[in-house]
C-alpha cells in the first residue's frame, strides 16, 4: 500500500506509544490527526514536529472520548482536514488497579469508557470514510485481555471485550475495512508506576528478558498497515513472550 496522500487519526496520540506511532506513520509518509484529551502542550510539539518534516501533513483535535457526543466531531475535523480517513488507531486508554472491594461506578464508567465504549464510537463514525478509502483499523488491546493482572479487574475486562470487538467488526466490515488489534506487553512502565522491585519481577518472566520499546509496537501497527494487507481479525502480542509464560 502506498501511503503517501492517506491519513490516520490516532486516539491518544500525543504521548508515549501514541506519539511513536505519529512518528513512524509520519515517516512512512501518512497524515496525521491527532487526537487528545489534555495533553494540549504535547500534542502541539507533536504537531509542529512532523509539520516541520513535511508541511500541512499533521493536525490535532481536542477531545474527552468519554463524552461519544464529541466523537463524530473529531472525525469531521480529520475529514476537513485532510478529506479522507484510511487509518483508525484506537490508543487512547486509561490504566490504574481496582480491587473489587473497591469497585464503584466512577472508576467502570472510566476504564470501560476509555478502553472498550469509546473505539466502539470511534469505529461507527469513522466507518463510512473507512468504507470510502479501503482503510483499517487497529486497536491497542493489552497481554492482560487473555491473562488478568492482579487488582486489575475492570481493565482487563474492558480489554478483554475491546479484544472481541476487534474480532467483530473483522468479520462485520469486510471486506472494505480491516480490523486487527495489537497487544503491547512491558513497553513503557505507568506513570506513576516506580516500583522497581514489580519491574524487575515482572521482566524476570519475560522470555525476551527485557523491555520493549514504543517503537516494537509502532513498526507492528506500520506493518498492518502498509504490508498485511491479507490480515484482519488477528491479535498481534508484542511483549517479548511473556504470554506464553505461566
Amino acid at each position: 500500500m502506498n501511503l503517501e496522500t492517506k491519513t490516520a487519526l490516532i486516539t491518544g496520540g500525543a504521548k508515549r506509544i501514541g506519539s511513536e506511532v505519529a512518528r513512524t506513520l509520519h515517516s512512512a509518509g501518512l497524515n496525521i490527526m491527532v487526537h487528545y484529551r489534555s495533553s494540549r502542550n504535547a500534542a502541539d510539539q507533536l504537531v509542529a514536529e512532523l509539520n516541520e518534516a513535511r508541511p500541512d501533513s499533521a493536525a490535532s483535535a481536542a477531545g474527552d472520548l468519554h463524552d461519544i457526543e464529541v466523537i463524530p466531531s473529531i472525525v469531521q475535523q480529520t475529514m476537513d482536514q485532510f478529506g479522507r480517513i484510511d487509518v483508525l488507531i484506537n490508543n487512547a486508554s486509561t490504566f490504574y488497579p481496582t480491587p473489587i472491594e473497591l469497585l464503584n461506578d466512577d472508576f467502570w464508567n472510566d476504564l470501560v469508557g476509555s478502553n472498550l465504549k469509546a473505539p466502539a464510537f470511534m469505529v461507527s463514525a469513522a466507518a463510512p470514510h473507512l468504507r470510502a478509502s479501503e482503510g483499517c483499523i487497529i486497536n491497542i488491546i493489552d497481554i492482560y485481555a487473555q491473562r488478568p493482572l492482579s487488582n486489575h479487574p475492570i481493565y482487563c475486562s474492558a480489554k478483554a471485550g475491546l479484544e472481541m470487538l476487534t474480532k467483530s467488526l473483522a468479520r462485520d466490515l469486510a471486506p472494505e475495512i480491516r480490523v486487527n488489534g495489537v497487544s503491547p506487553g512491558a513497553i513503557l512502565w505507568p506513570e506513576n508506576d516506580n516500583t522497581e522491585l514489580t519491574q524487575s519481577q515482572l521482566l524476570e518472566r519475560v522470555p525476551l528478558a527485557r523491555m520493549g520499546h514504543p517503537q516494537d509496537i509502532a513498526k507492528t501497527i506500520r506493518f498492518l498497515v502498509q504490508e498485511g494487507t491479507y490480515i484482519t481479525g488477528q491479535i498481534i502480542a508484542v511483549d517479548g513472550g511473556r504470554s506464553i509464560v505461566i
